[in-house]
């Protein structure tokens, strides 16, 4: 039991409470054991400066290299600000710090060493959260006619409520600084000394309690404030969900994990409609918003309970504030406290504004993969659209039938798991290296057959959309849509973690950003099009932009390591 506890929130509180620790850690046993796994050649010197003490580089070679330890450790600050914290580097300081690291290759501790059991319950766990705040977006769709009634506004404003929410998650307005959720919350998640839990447990508490001012609203105008501040408390594992699934995979079996948190991000929109097309059918509209703030709270007390911190910096940053507590030496320290103490907040802060928008306009791969994933996002949402036109409109069900509709996409995610997963193991697994590293081009072939599937789920539904045939045939049709979406998503994710491995939950954060403003603006015409179009003409208008992209897969996989060479981010040696 108390290694179900370990590390978590819960063992923290009550450590505080009781005054004790619930839990041991080696050095409890040997604070001395550090010196065992000390790094050799003046560890402390090396990380701080590049080089050992011993043979100091003339004066030129040393203010390059103290150039070069800057741009490794934030190379996203710039300019004079980069260069003003190089040449103010002492170049006595660091001579006796001791870098903590991990207790050897099998070190209990390390997130890539915990059991198959723990792993299996931490993913599950990531993916639970992250499916919580997805299905914040589309629940919300099935009250739209009822919120129309109530507050007296038009079909376009009350859609307002779903795209607000997207944009919560995507992006918020500062003063005249447009910065997003996402791209605020995952470079935090990587200072050392806050790690991923405090920001995962700290919004999803936000995220619960301002679901009562959503149901208890007394004017439209509340409804969609609180719907935008939701989105946007919820949205920090939609940025780092799939970095904490690297935390504690090894690049190898990194693809199921990966796999798992894309299929919960993917069918999380297309559950809430079945669960609340019945809710607010019998209910109203404002039950959905309760049957949301239900999961959002079990899921609450879960990750309290049972979700250990993964994050390295944080792990080895903990553990070395135990050694210098347990024996009194203030040089012991972690590699990424070493180099966080060269940065101020307010670099945290820039790196955090601007390490994100860097990655994805200035890398030519980033900026690709993300617009793709960003379209098919955007895509997503004005298809679900179309949905009330074809199924209420042209096959009459009713609200909680309608949501049944999406049950094609639903049980088509549940059948391609498996074989997606023979495929991870037959093929994928056994390119990696000894290091169990995999050229990132090597993740591709499964994108490029996703690609095809997506204009051929749209042209399927929407020709077969009529009353002259059966309903099944659109529902049928839309499980293409999933097919595209798995193997997209999958491979993309997995593609830019691999990567950009060193900056994974900035790249991801990028990718967050990219869809959710694609989500957020596209349901808003998404009626008008079908209405003026037609059912069939709208639906091939989104099959021929989704052709248009299928090369990018093709031309990834042939240039792709030429472009990451050309890189300064990426990593090049597999």
């Amino acid at each position: 039991m108390v290694e179900l506890i370990r590390d978590t929130v819960f063992e923290h509180f009550l450590e505080l409470v009781l005054g004790r620790k619930i839990s041991s850690h080696p050095e409890d046993e040997d604070p001395s054991m550090w010196k065992q796994y000390l790094r050799p050649g003046d560890a402390g010197y090396l990380m701080y400066h590049g080089y050992t003490a011993e043979g100091v580089p003339n004066e030129q070679q040393e203010l390059r290299d103290r150039r070069n330890w800057s741009q490794n450790t934030s190379e996203t600050l710039v300019g004079d600000e980069r260069r003003k914290q190089a040449e103010n580097m002492d170049p006595e300081k660091g001579r006796d710090v001791h870098v903590i690291d991990w207790y050897g290759d099998n070190d209990q501790e390390n997130p890539m060493n915990w059991s198959r059991l723990k792993k299996s319950l931490v993913t599950s766990q990531i993916c639970l959260l992250t499916a919580a705040v997805y299905v914040g977006s589309s629940i919300y769709t099935p009250g739209i006619d009822q919120i129309m009634v109530e507050f007296g506004v038009s079909e376009v404003k009350a859609t307002l409520g779903l795209s607000l929410f997207i944009a919560g998650y995507g992006t918020v307005e500062v003063s005249t600084l447009t910065a997003a959720g996402p791209m605020i919350w995952a470079p935090m998640s990587e200072v050392p000394r806050i790690g991923r839990n405090p920001i995962y447990i700290g919004t999803l508490i936000a995220f619960v309690v301002l679901q009562l001012p959503v149901a208890l609203a007394p004017n439209f105008a509340t409804l969609l404030c609180f719907r935008f501040i939701t989105g946007f408390v919820g949205s920090p594992v939609l940025a780092t969900g799939g970095a904490s699934i690297g935390d504690i995979f090894s690049a190898k079996k990194k693809g199921y994990g990966v796999a798992m948190w894309g299929i919960a991000a993917e069918c999380s929109p297309v559950l809430a409609p079945i669960v609340g097309g019945f809710a607010a059918q019998a209910e109203g509209w404002k039950y959905t918003i309760w049957e949301l703030m239900i999961l959002s709270g079990v899921t609450l007390i879960l990750v309290i309970f049972f979700l250990p911190e993964t994050s390295t910096p944080n792990i080895l940053y903990r553990r070395a504030r135990r050694l210098r507590k347990l024996s009194g030496n203030d040089n012991l320290k972690s590699g990424s406290e070493i180099l966080a103490e060269q940065m101020t907040w307010g670099d945290v802060a820039l790196a955090a504004a601007i390490r994100p928008f860097t990655l994805n306009f200035q890398e030519p791969i980033v900026f690709v993969l993300n617009l793709y994933s960003a379209l098919i996002y955007g895509f997503l949402y004005v298809w679900f659209e179309s949905f009330p036109l074809v199924f209420r409109g042209i096959y009459h069900f009713n609200l909680g039938e309608e949501g049944l509709a999406f049950l094609g996409i639903l049980v088509t995610c549940c059948v391609m798991v498996p074989p997606f997963f023979w495929y991870l193991h037959k093929y994928i697994e056994p390119q990696c290296n000894e290091k169990g590293e995999l050229q990132p081009e090597k993740r591709l072939p499964s994108a490029m057959v996703g690609a095809f599937a997506v204009p051929i789920c749209f042209f399927w539904f929407g020709w077969s959309a009529r009353p002259s045939v059966h309903w099944i045939m659109p529902i049928i049709g839309s499980g293409f849509f999933q097919i595209g979406l798995l193997l997209l998503v999958n491979s993309t994710l997995n593609y830019l973690g691999d990567s950009y491995s060193k900056v994974t939950a900035s790249v991801l954060a990028g990718n967050g950003f990219m869809r959710c403003v694609f989500g957020a603006s596209f349901p808003l015409f998404a009626t008008a099009m079908y209405t003026n179009l037609g059912i069939a003409w709208a639906s091939s208008t989104l099959a021929f932009l989704s052709i248009a992209f299928i090369p990018v897969p093709f031309v990834l996989y042939k240039y792709g390591e030429r472009l990451r060479g050309m890189s300064k981010y990426a990593q090049k040696d597999f």
